[in-house]
């Protein structure tokens, strides 16, 4: 083992570094150092344990030591996950891990890198290699189908539960996807539901109790309690009565043929093979996630107050779920019609409805 000696650079005591340091061997023991921050900010296992794979796998495709790091070398990686089709998530994840990394090695390491190196450190990603954010090409930017679209769906489902071969997951089906879109549940969050998660006697409505909620940042489920609003409880008592008795018996509420939950994934096919039996174009179909941004739009274009919108959904703060609200082409002229009549109603004394 080699002592280090201390000395003294711009202020500060740093080792003595040896001339023949191995940067792979000093990269590695920053990004040991670079995990137990993380763990003194308290991050949960889970972010710490997926951020540092993506660490090792954005370090690894650029292939030398992050202080070597060129904008070009941001360049052919972040270019090379477009080619190969990644997720704009993906891509961003694999800059904003390689910047959080960056941003450590300034802080704590430079002067050490300097020494052993002689490289000062610059951050490689600039305005012109920074991937755009998710949201710039997110399918979220797309209106969400409009309640007309979403009835007529659900009008096809109820006929088709009487002409199915199979009853009971036709049946299914309509009571998944109205409580997907009523109580506004992401797909997972309906897949993992129990039957007793359903509570009839609590609140006026019933309350679903979502035990999977997402978490921030992975930070572990975030439970909550979802109003069964829009006679969602009247289909769920439909389907607990005459329906779930025919799946084999299990806690699953919205079990698949052998009584298992569904996955999330089969959710997701299962609306989409459902949307090709209804013949409609393409442009008219609908993802799960689109019923739940519906599901905020529609309500907020009733006027269900905004706060209560984002705890329907499990939003952490009001602006997620602001950027889930996609009001009509004609909201504004809607909103006017409403507050003129209503105060026309007031001034005349005559009842708008009559």
């Amino acid at each position: 083992m080699v002592e280090s000696r201390l000395r003294v650079i711009e202020g500060r005591a740093v080792p003595d570094l040896p001339a023949a340091l191995d940067p792979w061997e000093f990269q590695a023991l920053c990004v040991e150092a670079f995990v137990a921050s993380c763990r003194a900010r308290g991050f949960s296992p889970v972010t710490i344990e997926n951020d540092t794979g993506l660490l090792e796998r954005t370090l690894q495709a650029l292939g030398r030591p992050a202080w070597d790091v060129t904008p070009e070398d941001i360049d052919r990686v972040v270019g090379g996950l477009a080619v190969d089709g990644r997720a704009p998530s993906t891509r961003r994840g694999y800059v904003q891990i390689f910047k959080g990394f960056h941003r450590f090695l300034q802080a704590r390491k430079a002067v050490e890198i300097e020494a052993a190196f002689g490289i000062r450190l610059v951050c490689p990603v600039d305005e012109f290699n920074a991937s755009r954010h998710v949201g710039d090409d997110s399918p979220a930017l797309l209106p969400p189908p409009t309640s007309e679209r979403v009835d007529e769906f659900f009008a096809f489902l109820k006929t088709r539960i009487a002409t199915a071969r199979k009853y009971a997951p036709a049946a299914r089906d309509y009571a998944l996807f109205r409580t997907l879109y009523h109580a506004g549940l992401r797909s997972d969050e309906a897949a993992r539901l129990d039957r007793p998660d359903v509570h009839f006697d609590r609140g006026p409505f019933g309350k679903l109790h979502v035990r999977f909620g997402k978490g921030a940042h992975t930070s572990g489920p975030r439970p909550r309690w979802v109003p069964m609003l829009d006679q969602v409880d009247l289909v769920l008592h439909w389907f607990l009565d005459d329906v779930r008795g025919k799946f084999p018996d299990s806690p699953a509420l919205f079990a698949d043929e052998s009584g298992g939950h569904l996955h999330q994934g089969t959710v997701r096919n299962r609306l989409r093979y459902l949307m090709e039996l209804e013949g409609r174009p393409a442009a008219d179909r609908f993802s799960p996630h689109a019923l739940r941004r519906a599901c905020a739009t529609h309500n907020y274009e009733r006027g269900v107050d905004l706060v209560a919108i984002q705890q329907l959904l499990g939003h952490w703060t009001v602006s997620s779920t602001m950027r889930y609200v996609r009001p009509s082409a004609t909201f504004i002229e809607d909103a006017y019609r409403r507050v003129v009549t209503s105060t026309l109603s007031e001034l005349t004394g005559e009842d708008p409805t009559s």
